[in-house]
């Protein structure tokens, strides 16, 4: 029997519940991938993809894990209540969810973003820290809720912007810190 998480445990590292995932995923799917690698005591149980060509249905086949292409938010909420799901974890998922989606699952949503929010909210965060000008940037996991990347901040991790940085470098470093950043999180909900 799985146990709904708890919000207020983010002090500790570590959360005492066992939670079926449901991952959203657009392209690559590393961060699905280390997920799955690195949250050992919870279960991703069903991987969405709304891009065709998105490369995360691979890692989702290779990991043996089911996955489903769909762009259609009702169909998306209902797989996500047909597999219980307990979390829904948004890990390069390129689409704003609607406030129906959020209340099908409220306090049960959370995204990674490649930005300090709320610095660099949507698309493009990472050459919008370079063009401004910052000396650093980082990623931020939140929960959402229907307004773009304003839900409340769970937890940030820092990454320096090195001289001679470019888009490539710093979206590389940006990633490292996301596959630290979003096991943490998940591991203390």
């Amino acid at each position: 029997m799985t146990q709904k998480p708890k919000h207020n445990i983010l002090r500790g590292l570590t959360s005492p519940f066992f939670m079926r995932l449901g991952v959203m995923c657009s392209g690559n799917g590393s961060n699905f991938e280390n997920i799955v690698h690195s949250c050992p005591k919870h279960e991703v149980v069903l991987m969405v993809y709304n891009k065709k060509k998105a490369k995360a249905k691979r890692r989702a086949d290779l990991l043996d894990i089911p996955s489903c292409y769909s762009k259609d938010e009702d169909e998306i909420i209902a797989l996500f209540h047909a597999y219980n799901i307990d979390m829904i974890v948004m890990a390069g998922w390129m689409r704003i969810v609607t406030k129906k989606f959020c209340d099908e699952f409220p306090g049960r949503i959370i995204n990674l973003h490649p930005s300090l929010l709320p610095k660099y909210k949507g698309l493009h965060a990472v050459e919008q820290a370079l063009k401004a000008g910052e000396t650093e940037t980082g990623c931020s996991v939140h929960f959402v809720n229907e307004h773009l990347d304003s839900g409340a901040v769970i937890r940030q991790q820092t990454v320096p912007i090195l001289p001679g940085d470019d888009v490539e470098s710093l979206t590389r470093a940006i990633q490292q810190a996301e596959h630290q950043l979003l096991p943490l999180v998940i591991n203390a909900l």
